[in-house]
């Protein structure tokens, strides 16, 4: 199932790289069904904060009446940013799953305080490299495109 899911989050990113944006996408599953989805228009909507999983997030909030996202997973294709990992974190996201590590290790080792919780705040459960190959490619493509 992950995978069928990562693939879903990789059509949202490639949306985002169609509208000339880095190409991240997000879906948010809960019960087995998709119930939201994003992907990056930071450029777009000239807004910092419109990355891929605030976008998700807000659409499953919304969509669930609550802002809590309680026994919902998340489908990343990047790792995410310590901006994304905490709203992920205070949502009450279930488990992370995403697609390509960040190349930059302090935002591995921020996330990862972020996730594993704290005495007011859940810890959050995580699993990487699903469809990396593919996701690297695209990135690839779009950072060279930009050269």
């Amino acid at each position: 199932m992950k995978i069928k899911y990562m693939k879903e989050a990789i059509k949202e990113a490639k949306k985002a790289y169609d509208i000339d944006e880095v190409p991240i996408g997000a879906v948010i599953v809960k019960d087995n069904k998709i119930i939201a989805r994003g992907y990056n228009k930071k450029n777009k909507l000239n807004n910092v904060l419109k990355h891929a999983e605030i976008i998700a997030i807000e659409k499953a909030q919304k969509k669930m009446g609550n802002w809590r996202l309680n026994d919902c997973d998340i489908y990343i294709t990047l790792e995410p940013c310590p901006m994304c990992a905490s709203a992920i974190q205070q949502s009450r996201i279930r488990k992370v799953y995403y697609g390509l590590e960040n190349s930059d290790k302090n935002n591995y080792k921020i996330i990862r305080q972020i996730f594993d919780g704290s005495a007011t705040n859940k810890k959050v459960n995580y699993e990487s490299n699903i469809c990396a190959e593919d996701i690297k490619e695209i990135m690839k493509e779009f950072f060279e495109n930009k050269r």
